[in-house]
């Protein structure tokens, strides 16, 4: 079973940054997409972006130019740097992979708070 733990999380005042980390207990080579993910209170969980196993990654809406995801192969670690943070950035960060297959598997961490205070 592949367990993902977040960490990093915390209360930031608006304009500060965080870096969130998601270690993977299997090599994050082997998935094909890792994933952040964010789920505000009251609101739907949606995604903040991606990251290909080949090192494409992609940013949805507001994360574009604000955040930026890396990764640390060795360690087996994804990371989710956040720069310039707004209180609507405030919410729960998750982390997901995916292995594509038959059938495809999706796997989740348990998530950590970001509170951006205004």
């Amino acid at each position: 079973q592949v367990q993902l733990v977040e960490s990093g999380g915390g209360l930031v005042q608006a304009g500060g940054s965080l870096r969130l980390s998601c270690a993977s207990s299997r090599s994050i080579s082997t998935f094909n997409v890792m994933n952040w993910y964010r789920q505000a209170p009251e609101k739907s969980r949606e995604l903040v972006g991606s990251m290909t196993a080949g090192g494409q990654r992609n940013y949805i809406g507001s994360a574009n130019g604000r955040f930026t995801i890396s990764r640390d192969n060795a360690k087996n670690t994804l990371y989710l740097q956040m720069n310039s943070l707004k209180p609507e950035d405030t919410a729960v960060y998750y982390c997901n992979a995916e292995v594509w297959g038959d059938p495809d598997k999706d796997y989740w961490g348990q998530g950590t708070q970001v509170t951006v205070s205004s």
